[in-house]
């Protein structure tokens, strides 16, 4: 087991891997920029290493400032968490190159599958159900007509690099086509430069499944169950829950066979999510494979009982996974607590957090990194706290979760919790009839 990891993060999910370390008694290097000097996973870690300015080009992306803060402080293995390196072939490519142990998958299997192209032609392969697409990157607009009358409108344009929901174009009409390739590529190229985009079949009335997985050194994957993420703003998810409200048990044991058929087929080591697509006839296609812990992997923690950090810190150390497939024995619901305002179209609002009280009590966890006093600086995601409420039936989440958002009390900012106390009391919500587009027609009131 190792003896002591640095954490290549910031925030609430770099607390989090802070406190499962000391549980599995093992040291942690913080690393922090100038702007988070006073962060609580810089107080609650064995040892900080400041690395550079606010800007994360300066700190949390500047890999030879992470790699020097892990050589002085002796650290023998690297934690990325989510967001910044933790999908960055390159970086786990460096700690192997160091000695050091990257917690997360091979570098080779991080390349796999941050290429959306590469990974869909893998998934084919391997059996799993993909969305019908372009064969490859479109080369021209005339090519984009072609392949879209073949497929039948609507089509999606996509940036082959993309994420977060940058160079994306949904295409109703022909006439739309061209504007849409253009725009798609110009976005995709400002934003990951690189301006490669394809086309897929869009998807109407999508759900937005995700089946996490965890894969050992030796070959052997299972899954831990769906969480559904269907709502959503501009592809940024704002809630989460497991199980999802549309699943089946037929369903799930399909979609569970995909998603290990799709780790098995790059040998996948570590934990992670392959996510899926689900239409209004409950058929699934694949989307994408996040090779990291997720933002919302505590609801599945919630649900099955499960230490999701300390099962990747294991597998990274060596150590067999015990290969059973979970089904959720309770139900979970999170809800992402953003630095926003609702009110004004979700303008961040970074600032001094004045007063602080967080909910708590029977089935209520609260992931956060914030306290009265914390100034949340204007250089990162805006997220400050996971809520997730925990309860034997779905109803009786959504109540402790109202209950809970109604006692959570942050003043000095704005925040998205009178957002989620509107969507706890929405009908459609409550009877779990909802797809990704749920959020366009919602309005706060």
């Amino acid at each position: 087991m190792f003896k002591k990891i640095l954490i290549a993060n910031r925030g609430e999910i770099a607390l989090r891997i802070i406190r499962t370390c000391k549980e599995m008694g093992i040291k942690t290097v913080a690393v922090y920029s100038t702007a988070d000097k006073d962060s609580l996973h810089v107080r609650f870690a064995d040892e900080a290493v400041c690395i550079g300015k606010p800007q994360s080009s300066d700190s949390y992306l500047n890999i030879p400032h992470l790699m020097a803060a892990a050589e002085i402080t002796n650290a023998d293995a690297i934690h990325p968490g989510y967001g910044f390196l933790a999908e960055n072939a390159r970086f786990a490519e460096i700690c192997g190159e160091h000695g050091i142990k990257f917690i997360g998958p091979t570098p080779e299997m991080i390349r796999k599958m941050g290429d959306k192209m590469t990974a869909k032609e893998t998934m084919i392969a391997a059996g799993v159900p993909v969305i019908p697409g372009s064969e490859g990157l479109l080369e021209s607009v005339e090519q984009a007509k072609i392949i879209a009358k073949e497929m039948g409108l609507p089509v999606i344009m996509k940036a082959t690099a993309g994420g977060g929901g940058k160079g994306m174009r949904v295409v109703w009409d022909e006439s739309e086509i061209e504007n849409a390739y253009t725009m798609a590529k110009t976005e995709a190229k400002a934003a990951f430069s690189n301006d490669g985009i394809y086309m897929e079949k869009f998807v109407e009335e999508p759900r937005h499944i995700e089946i996490q997985i965890a894969g050992d050194q030796y070959g052997k994957v299972c899954h831990l169950s769906e969480r559904d993420c269907s709502i959503q703003r501009r592809h940024q998810k704002l809630v989460e829950e497991s199980p999802s409200p549309f699943m089946t048990p037929e369903l799930r044991e399909k979609m569970g066979e995909a998603a290990i058929k799709a780790a098995s087929a790059i040998n996948y080591e570590s934990v992670g999510t392959i996510e899926f697509l689900v239409d209004k006839h409950r058929n699934f296609y694949f989307m994408e494979m996040n090779t990291r812990i997720q933002v919302e992997h505590g609801v599945t923690e919630e649900v099955i009982n499960f230490d999701l950090i300390k099962e990747q810190i294991k597998i990274a150390a060596g150590i067999p996974i015990s290969g059973k497939n979970y089904t959720p024995q309770m139900h979970a619901i999170e809800c992402r607590i953003n630095a926003e305002d609702p009110y004004n179209d979700f303008r961040p609002s970074p600032g001094k957090i004045t007063v602080l009280h967080t909910p708590g009590g029977h089935g209520v966890r609260v992931d956060s990194h914030i306290y009265a006093g914390y100034v949340i600086p204007p250089y990162y995601d805006s997220m400050v706290s996971k809520v997730i409420a925990v309860a034997q039936t779905r109803e009786e989440a959504i109540n402790t979760m109202e209950r809970a958002l109604s006692e959570f009390v942050i003043e000095g900012v704005k925040t998205t919790i009178p957002f989620h106390q509107q969507l706890m009391q929405d009908e459609n919500f409550r009877k779990g009839n909802f797809t990704t587009k749920f959020t366009e027609g919602f309005k706060l009131q």
